[in-house]
């Protein structure tokens, strides 16, 4: 038995471990090869070498059926760790002390609009300026996959559910409004009341819906009885305006984001005018997670930012 073992452990191929780690978690072989750009038949290959090498099925599957064995369940574990071992060998290499180095990655949604963030990310650049970061924009879903995923040290996103892997932070709290361009019919027109968006055509996010991380937008919609149709759709805030500037139709936006483009006479905020929806934007990470030095810092220092500001300062109206 001994001798078995520390043949596996000399003979065993890390990617192997990799590519079973992400055909776990994009759910398939064939997701599993895009994310990897490798060929279908390849990652097959790979998963039989695996299961061969550990002596026991890890996934069945067959042409509408994709699950993994309670013996695949607890090698994926083993593999994410030693994912984060590995993967942050080369940043505990190059640390020294007084000369941090590395790179973080950072997920987030798109246009947060946060100062005392920035703030935070400038205390960090001057203290370690050789520390590089990537900022990567998605949908609030994605942000939440990038971080389970461990392609991002922590994200920031909206949210409804939450995960039982993931810690969460209240980074800010927003209200949205409704907004209309220069080009719609009811630009420049003051006090109108709720009723009259009631059949006027709708631009929104695609997490507009009482499952989304909008549910609130979404429920006060329901309950005025907004008929208009869906016109258009997008994960990202910066396309959502760019349609209702175009005069597709009203949308809801981040109030205190669109400040500007209201001065500018680019927007015009429709009702309600009081207790407008509010959502609140999260930090998220894996409290389980192994980081680098780099990685432990920055993180610390937006946890120190967020519990230095109260919570009323940190909400927008």
């Amino acid at each position: 038995m001994a001798r078995q073992r520390r043949r596996f452990v000399w003979e065993i191929d890390w990617n192997l471990l990799r590519t079973f780690m992400v055909i776990v978690q994009e759910r398939g072989l064939t997701a599993a090869g895009e994310k990897l750009s490798l060929k279908q038949p390849t990652v097959s290959n790979t998963l039989k070498r695996l299961e061969t090498h550990m002596g026991c099925r890890l996934v069945e599957r067959n042409a509408s059926h994709f699950a993994v064995t309670p013996a695949g369940q607890r090698l994926y574990s083993e593999c994410v760790a030693l994912f984060d071992i590995v993967s942050g060998l080369p940043q505990h290499m190059e640390e020294q002390p007084g000369d941090l180095t590395g790179h973080i990655e950072i997920a987030l949604a798109s246009h947060v609009v946060c100062p005392f963030l920035d703030e935070a990310l400038a205390a960090f650049h001057s203290a370690f300026p050789q520390v590089t970061l990537s900022l990567s924009v998605a949908s609030s879903n994605d942000v939440v996959a990038a971080v389970l995923n461990r392609d991002a040290c922590f994200g920031i996103c909206l949210m409804q559910e939450r995960h039982p892997r993931l810690e969460y932070d209240v980074l800010f709290r927003e209200s949205f409004g409704y907004f209309c361009g220069a080009r719609h019919p009811l630009f420049g027109v003051k006090d109108l009341p709720i009723s009259a968006l009631r059949q006027e055509p709708y631009v929104s996010f695609k997490t507009d819906q009482m499952s989304g991380a909008l549910w609130p937008v979404a429920l006060l919609r329901q309950q005025e009885g907004f008929e208009g149709q869906t016109v258009g759709t997008s994960s990202h805030l910066e396309e959502v305006k760019r349609l209702i500037i175009a005069g597709f139709g009203f949308g809801p936006l981040p109030i205190h984001v669109v400040e500007e483009d209201v001065r500018a006479g680019r927007l015009w905020r429709l009702p309600p005018y009081e207790n407008a929806p509010v959502i609140d934007v999260h930090v998220i990470y894996d409290g389980s997670a192994r980081r680098s030095r780099a990685e432990s810092l920055l993180l610390a220092e937006l946890h120190q930012a967020i519990a230095a500001i109260p919570f009323e300062q940190r909400t927008y109206p």
